[in-house]
């Protein structure tokens, strides 16, 4: 393979008790391709070119982090690092060379190493620890709340009142489902993975109707890079959005390219797309109420049906199975459609405002290579805890916490945020915390901005 500063051609993995071969990040950079990837854990160089597709976590999230020090999300998403070592093995070519930074470009060393101490002080007080009695309280809490939603109806008729309160109730139960499915698809309440995943199954599949594997598969690329374009699926929402300034320069450069190439008419109306600047506004009629309605829905049935995910789609069954043989001896067809609708549509609105409210007012933008801690600061913010807060948006008011250790329980987030708080301080980080109420504002607020910022440039290109 050769020694640093020498590529050489690509061989098989290091030998057993053979001296590793060294590598600069000049040479490691270069392989970060389709097709070659490399990435570096722990000063170990790693060619994960063709085992990505096996990845349990699937090949876009290892992929994510082609040619750079993945040391930090290896220890953020995996539960028994020993275990995971084992597979890593066959695939290590080499090390970094001695004088090798262990992270590549101008990133601050110091950080990276308060951070895996406070990681390490984190686990020292036993704080990566589950509470069964806390998660037993939250399963049993939405399994109440779906049999009184069935009571209201059986006991009450399916009148109005009763209907839009059960569909009440059944939104909230759904919520919190998202965050129960939510903590274990981190690994956060078990200590077998196992037992976190055929769990998941059940909350995700017969509470929910959605598959398990799609939601990892989305969300584990959220975590590894959150708020980065064609990375995070949750901020790839164009062209019906446009998220920071970053997507309204794209989208405009793209406009002019596109009114270039076609008569001069035609590219006048082809390079609108859609009213931007009011994305703002019909937010409120596809955002909130559809997302889980009808993105999800068709989303994970496609994933599900081209990834063969059988087991998820049996699963998935069992939830529309039960749901429509519970209420429909009371509404018939055309009335548990209905009722099944405003369901979604309630917890949608859920579901949008708590999940975004962290994220959509942050940083988002193209790559930029940072360290673990900077990249997930700069894409998230805390919401101002209390009783109420805390239960209804699942802890994802603590999304800093979150982000810096996904597979901590949530009843711990309060614990270490203190820490987390004295190191952002140290290193001169913003560890910004709002009001509730203003978090879900400034949703609108930034959406108003990227599109504002988008108008301006159609007027002037």
């Amino acid at each position: 393979m050769g020694g640093v500063g020498e590529p050489g051609p690509r061989e098989g993995p290091a030998q057993p008790g053979a001296p590793l071969p060294t590598f600069c990040w000049e040479q490691i950079r270069a392989h970060d391709q389709p097709g070659d990837k490399w990435l570096v854990i722990e000063r170990r160089v790693y060619d994960i070119s063709r085992w990505a597709q096996r990845h349990p976590g699937g090949s876009r999230l290892i992929g994510h982090h082609g040619a750079e020090d993945a040391t930090d999300a290896f220890r953020a998403f995996h539960q028994d690092l020993n275990f995971v070592r084992k597979f890593l093995q066959p695939l290590l070519i080499g090390e970094l060379a001695p004088e090798e930074p262990s992270q590549d470009g101008p990133l601050n060393a110091q950080l990276v190493e308060d951070f895996r101490a406070l990681h390490q002080a984190a686990e020292d007080m036993k704080l990566f620890d589950a509470s069964p009695t806390f998660f037993a309280f939250l399963l049993g809490h939405i399994l109440a709340m779906e049999v009184l939603a069935w009571l209201l109806i059986y006991l009450l008729g399916p009148g109005w009142v009763p209907s839009a309160l059960a569909a009440f109730i059944l939104a909230i139960s759904q919520a919190q489902s998202w965050c129960l499915q939510h903590d274990l698809g981190h690994a956060s309440i078990f200590k077998k993975s196992w037992w976190n995943h055929v769990a998941q199954k059940f909350v995700m599949g017969q509470l929910k109707g959605f598959s398990a594997h799609w939601w990892n598969f989305r969300h584990f690329q959220h975590h590894a890079k959150p708020n980065i374009f064609h990375k995070d699926p949750d901020v790839t929402v164009a062209p019906v959005f446009l998220l920071g300034e970053s997507s309204v320069e794209e989208v405009a450069w793209r406009a002019a390219v596109s009114s270039r190439r076609l008569s001069p008419q035609y590219g006048k109306k082809k390079r609108r797309y859609l009213p931007y600047n009011q994305q703002h506004l019909y937010f409120f009629l596809i955002g909130p109420p559809l997302l889980t309605l009808v993105n999800f829905e068709v989303e994970n049935l496609a994933y599900m049906l081209v990834c063969m995910q059988w087991a998820d789609l049996l699963w998935a069954a069992s939830f529309y199975a039960r749901f429509f043989l519970s209420y429909l001896p009371f509404y018939g067809v055309p009335g548990v459609l209905l009722f099944f609708v405003a369901v979604r549509v309630l917890e949608s609105h859920w579901f949008v405002w708590i999940t975004q409210m962290n994220h959509i007012p942050k940083e988002i933008g193209h790559e930029k290579h940072r360290d673990w801690v900077s990249s997930q600061l700069a894409a998230t913010c805390n919401v101002e805890p209390s009783l109420f807060t805390n239960w209804f948006s699942g802890h994802l008011n603590f999304q800093i916490e979150h982000h810096l250790f996904p597979r901590m329980p949530r009843h711990n987030y309060s614990r270490v945020a203190p820490l987390v708080k004295s190191l952002c301080a140290k290193h001169g980080l913003s560890y910004e915390v709002k009001p509730f109420l203003t978090a879900l504002v400034d949703i609108v607020r930034s959406l108003k901005k990227s599109g504002d910022i988008w108008l301006d440039a159609y007027l002037h290109q």
